[in-house]
């Protein structure tokens, strides 16, 4: 990955963008397509649509740029914010943590409280927490000093930095689904260099941590044949990796391509071939219901679209400090771009 490519992706992760308030890394994206496409709008709902070549079947390619986050929902009298959760949290996960809140005057750091160890009874320390049992202090006086910093419905996220890891991997909040963003802008500027068969679209989808809704909407709006969804799965080559409940799946050794009945077989086969024709690492992944991705509503749309899903194998998923491999994302940029470069005018992808 050169350095360019990098600070995208440093900068796309450290971005403040829960579901439905993903301007900020929606900005991000569509500035860096906008250096290599002028075909590019954000449509009613916030996603970011960039296009290249004309002809040929519409390929949709996405990756979701909203993150699990907080929401604030009440201020106590001593200047305490109470919060509820946007997507999929851990309240395990929660006390102590740092937190940005995003507000109309710019961001405000907070810490999010609970009560001390040493203060809890038996009875507390062994119960599961909620998140109201959590608070987020930001070092006011009053409620009067918070509100004037902080409103009701202002959102949050971890404070956490980009860290770079041994062999490749790197650290960071919301590389689920930010990899997938960087991937399909990635292949999206390097298929801009080539004469392609197809139009390729590429989004940077929003809301799909409380219910795929910007694939819905953007891909009933561009009405695709082929729609790829760009994600990340659960990596099983850690402590408690359950191999035989997800599969056998290990960071660097490439990207994981879906199989199952959310998965068109054609380019399902097409995408394994173009993968094995250069060369590319890959791994398979089986999934005998709905993804649970965008690829889920994209099959869906209209009279049907032929879906996909490539995923990015990651550690410790919905957590402050995922882990996956810049060369498993580079590799996922490589088989996209060979994919569209292997369609062909009028190729059926009815499956039998």
């Amino acid at each position: 990955m050169d350095k360019e490519s990098f600070k995208f992706l440093k900068d796309l992760v450290e971005s403040v963008s829960p579901s439905g308030y993903e301007e900020e890394a929606a900005i991000l994206w569509k500035d860096y397509v906008s250096r290599f496409t002028e075909k590019v709008r954000v449509d009613i709902h916030g996603n970011v649509i960039a296009s290249v070549g004309g002809g040929g079947p519409k390929v949709m390619l996405c990756g979701h740029i909203d993150e699990i986050g907080y929401m604030v929902k009440y201020i106590d009298d001593n200047g305490y914010l109470y919060f509820s959760s946007i997507g999929g949290i851990d309240t395990a996960l929660l006390g102590g943590r740092k937190v940005i809140i995003k507000t109309s005057k710019g961001r405000v750091i907070g810490v999010i409280g609970k009560k001390a160890i040493h203060l809890q009874t038996k009875e507390e320390a062994s119960k599961s927490l909620k998140t109201s049992d959590f608070w987020i202090d930001i070092g006011a006086k009053d409620k009067k000093q918070a509100q004037e910093m902080v409103k009701i419905g202002d959102v949050a996220v971890p404070y956490v930095q980009l860290s770079e890891l041994h062999n490749n991997l790197i650290s960071s909040k919301s590389l689920d689904d930010k990899t997938g963003a960087f991937v399909s802008a990635e292949a999206l500027k390097r298929l801009s260099k080539e004469k392609l068969p197809a139009e390729v679209f590429s989004v940077a989808t929003v809301q799909e941590e409380i219910g795929l809704r910007g694939a819905r909407t953007s891909a009933f709006g561009i009405s695709p044949e082929i729609g790829i969804a760009i994600d990340v799965t659960f990596a099983t080559d850690h402590p408690g990796g359950e191999k035989k409940r997800v599969g056998d799946i290990a960071l660097g050794k490439g990207p994981v391509l879906a199989k199952g009945p959310n998965i068109n077989p054609k380019v399902f086969s097409l995408l394994q071939n173009a993968a094995e024709a250069k060369r590319i690492p890959y791994q398979i992944e089986a999934i005998s219901s709905a993804t649970g991705t965008d690829a889920n509503v994209i099959q869906l749309t209209k009279s049907g679209v032929a879906a996909a899903l490539i995923s990015i194998p990651c550690r410790y998923m919905h957590t402050p400090a995922e882990v996956v491999s810049t060369e498993d994302m580079d590799n996922a940029v490589a088989l996209i771009a060979e994919f569209v470069s292997s369609l062909r005018e009028g190729q059926n992808f009815i499956p039998f």
